[in-house]
């Protein structure tokens, strides 16, 4: 199959299949006399095993690490659990991060009178350039 049925099947566009392959992340495919691309449909599983990975936030270094485990049968299923886990702490502080963002804004804004007034909170407080001290 071409590249772009390759990318209908996977749900990866054409771009960044050719990207992925441009940075070693997954094998180039055969190729024809021509120079075309010649995906297989093991390719395809490889581009949606890529997609899985990054729709669930794993960066690209820990993709090609998920790859090599996917690849390495004598993998221990250990060190794919610990890079998961790794991972989940780390969506989780930045879920955190976020939160606590959504928190001061939403702070500020409750203390903005949203009026005619030029004085704001919000931008006073991006004025001082000091984290907002919010109590609880």
């Amino acid at each position: 199959m071409n590249i772009g049925e390759a990318s209908t099947l996977s749900g990866v566009s054409a771009k960044m299949i050719r990207y992925y392959e441009s940075i070693g992340l997954i094998e180039p495919p055969a190729r024809t006399a021509s120079q075309y691309r010649v995906y297989a449909d093991d390719d395809v599983h490889t581009l949606r095993f890529v997609r899985r990975s990054r729709d669930l936030g794993f960066s690209l270094e820990e993709t090609r690490e998920l790859l090599a485990l996917w690849h390495d049968k004598s993998r221990a299923s250990a060190d794919v659990k610990k890079l998961a886990m790794a991972h989940v702490r780390d969506l989780e502080a930045k879920a955190a991060e976020l939160s606590a963002m959504a928190d001061t804004l939403r702070h500020l804004a409750t203390h903005c009178h949203g009026d005619h007034r030029p004085d704001c909170p919000i931008l006073s407080d991006f004025a001082a350039g000091a984290p907002t001290q919010r109590k609880a």
